[in-house]
């Protein structure tokens, strides 16, 4: 099996041999870290798709908030180091490498360094749980993009998502019962919990099982953290008002449940792995002031982050690949996601997105 994925309709989804790595490759979307960084980085994510300038400087204004760094890559550096340890702890030598989609350190640099290290054969482990183009199939292709530019030499075989896994699961239901001990006691029962993860196009969603994940995940983390009033929610919209994408809105959605008289609420960003920029901007920032106008009260349940549970999940989906027949972890219903993408699997959208950073995405 490689990055490449199935290569016939009627091939098998699951890669059951036992296979020994020589490192992990961390692949994620990378953010600017400098305020010279941005227009660059923004630059980099939206080139070919004909992005207005003033659209891209409306963006940067997001950055420019948090004074031009993005949190992500720093976040990331802490989940390697974490991942480093755990591995390290339970007697694994496997080095972590980082790479990036659209910002240094980018995928074609780390797999040049990969190259000259000896590296011959690795696991990706993709920083989003779902299923997108954006979120799965693109990094796939990244990767064939960096080996085509540095040549071959390299197998790569990417870790399945991880939606449903308990280790993602179980850290996330821990973030929503924290921020719900926020709330008196008498009021946690009518507490509403809206999970959230970034939006994408609907010609994208048709293609893919993100939408479907997302339900079954919120469902997951939702009964594991003993709440029972949740609903499905979306941010970080980006791209022309004429494309349909994934609703219903964040901001919309605390208005609607304002408007049938629901004011507690707990807005958990189940989308994304980590607290990086459109978790601070999009939730922190906007969701938090429309809910303040509307005289909710709003608390913001955490990311998995370097959660132990989380990175012990890492080690976990490297552990699968390494053993025949291994025990494939997964709750709920749907199973565990194939390790061995299909043909056709995750086509993008007919008109691609402007900004989109997954929830797939990014950490």
């Amino acid at each position: 099996m490689s990055i490449h994925g199935a290569q016939s309709p009627d091939a098998p989804r699951f890669d059951d041999t036992a296979r020994g790595y020589d490192a992990l490759l961390l692949l994620s979307f990378g953010g600017p870290e400098a305020p010279a960084d941005v227009m660059p980085f923004l630059e980099n994510v939206t080139r070919g798709r004909n992005v207005p300038r003033e659209r891209l400087l409306e963006v940067a204004e997001h950055y420019h908030h948090f004074g031009g760094v993005s949190p992500i890559n720093a976040q990331n550096r802490a989940l390697i180091a974490a991942i480093e340890t755990d591995l390290a702890a339970n007697g694994m030598d496997l080095p972590v490498y980082f790479g990036n989609r659209n910002w240094d350190p980018l995928v074609t640099d780390t797999v040049r360094r990969m190259q000259g290290d000896g590296v011959r054969r690795a696991l990706v482990f993709a920083t989003s749980a779902f299923s997108s183009y954006s979120g799965c199939r693109q990094y796939r292709e990244n990767v064939i993009d960096a080996l085509e530019a540095v040549g071959e030499g390299i197998e790569f075989d990417k870790i399945r998502v991880f939606y449903n896994h308990p280790g993602f699961v179980e850290p996330m239901a821990e973030r929503v019962r924290d921020a719900l001990a926020s709330f008196p006691e008498d009021r946690r029962p009518e507490v509403e919990v809206i999970f959230t993860a970034h939006s994408i196009p609907t010609a994208m969603a048709r293609g893919c099982a993100y939408e479907a994940q997302l339900r079954d995940a919120s469902r997951l983390v939702a009964d594991a953290a003993g709440v029972s009033r949740w609903r499905v929610a979306y941010q970080s919209r980006s791209g022309p008002p004429s494309i349909p994408w994934l609703e219903p809105d964040i901001l919309g959605e605390l208005a609607a449940l304002h408007g049938v008289g629901h004011d507690d609420v707990i807005v958990a960003p189940i989308g994304f792995v980590s607290d990086h920029l459109e978790v601070l901007f999009d939730l922190d920032q906007e969701a938090a002031q429309r809910a303040a106008e509307l005289g909710m009260t709003m608390a913001r349940a955490g990311t998995v982050g370097v959660h132990p549970r989380f990175v012990a999940m890492v080690r976990e989906l490297i552990q699968e690949r390494t053993a025949p027949k291994p025990e494939r972890l997964a709750l709920g219903r749907r199973g565990p996601n194939h390790d061995i993408c299909p043909m056709n699997c995750c086509p993008p959208a007919v008109a691609r997105p402007a900004l989109i950073q997954p929830s797939a995405a990014a950490v």
